[in-house]
């Protein structure tokens, strides 16, 4: 099946980038990314209403699953997630630090996907979880997200545990800067620069060709000259001992934890179950498909995070 999925930016007259997807389907269309999910189990819903209901200190930790329905596509989910899709893998830490060349595709892409990338909103799910936060519920909420829909949803009670696209990090000198003002030097840089993007991937990139690539200009540091990376953690990299401790903590204050799409899969985000498990706290995990944690959760709903949880009341 060929599908154009024609996303077409312009930013001057001179300057053209278009990108063809293989579905047919629109970018806004929030179900794209979505895995299947058995219809709400009513009975379920009442024991997480019971679960959130006695929880007085609550802590969340979300994960792709959350965002899917905003538009971002995940890496695991079945059929549709980046690994379903693709034989693609995302970029590694190592590569991206030692390789210009790495550093240079990376950042193509990424210039290609940014506009869809930092255009996606928050959708119910990331609502409810900033109103529980409103209605004092939430007691501190842990994503491993870097999209800032939990920000841009007015959560503040929050901990970024990989990081944040929308900025960008210097490594020499240690600077940050919005992303959004790099948009603008990768535009100044690149003024008659011109690509056709192959599928949508996780994390704000897209696919390019190496022809395309290679003329592609990368800015350096404006501040020393160095090597400018998003201030995210890439696979093969490792969140920043204060960060766990910080998490840590949180989970030791919480009398209850609630996953929200996520299959637990990586260590950075699993650990912390462990320490909820250790410190006897009751588990719920919500995200369709199986996760590395089920066995240790009292509850697991295989459900749309944005169709169940505007029906909890925090309250």
């Amino acid at each position: 099946m060929r599908m154009s999925f024609g996303l077409t930016f312009k930013r001057t007259a001179k300057v053209h980038w278009r990108a063809n997807f293989s579905q047919q389907c629109s970018l806004r269309s929030t179900g794209l990314f979505v895995p299947p999910s058995p219809p709400l189990d009513p009975e379920k819903v009442k024991e997480l209403q019971r679960f959130i209901t006695l929880s007085k200190r609550l802590l969340v930790m979300t994960g792709a699953g959350i965002s899917t329905e905003s538009g971002i596509p995940d890496y695991r989910s079945e059929k549709v997630g980046l690994y379903a899709r693709t034989d693609r893998r995302p970029i590694q830490h190592g590569d991206f630090v030692r390789s210009a060349p790495v550093r240079q595709r990376y950042w193509a892409r990424n210039f290609v996907g940014w506009p869809q990338f930092s255009s996606r909103q928050p959708n119910p799910a990331h609502w409810a979880l900033s109103n529980w936060e409103r209605l004092g519920k939430l007691h501190w909420l842990v994503t491993q997200n870097v999209d800032a829909l939990h920000t841009k949803a007015g959560s503040q009670r929050l901990t970024e545990l990989h990081g944040c696209m929308h900025r960008v990090l210097c490594l020499d000198c240690g600077e940050q800067t919005p992303r959004g003002v790099l948009q603008e030097r990768f535009q100044v840089l690149n003024p008659t620069w011109s690509a056709e993007a192959h599928g949508l991937a996780p994390d704000g990139d897209v696919f390019l060709t190496e022809e395309e690539v290679q003329s592609f200009q990368v800015p350096s540091c404006s501040r020393c000259g160095g090597p400018l990376k998003p201030d995210v953690v890439f696979f093969g990299d490792t969140v920043k001992p204060d960060k766990v401790d910080f998490v840590h903590k949180r989970v030791k204050e919480a009398d209850s934890l609630l996953v929200v799409g996520s299959s637990l899969q990586v260590y950075s985000g699993y650990r912390f179950i462990l320490t909820a498990r250790e410190k006897k706290l009751p588990i719920v995990i919500l995200n369709i498909g199986p996760t590395r944690s089920d066995d240790l959760a009292s509850l697991k709903l295989d459900s749309r995070c944005g169709e169940l949880l505007p029906l909890i009341d925090p309250r």
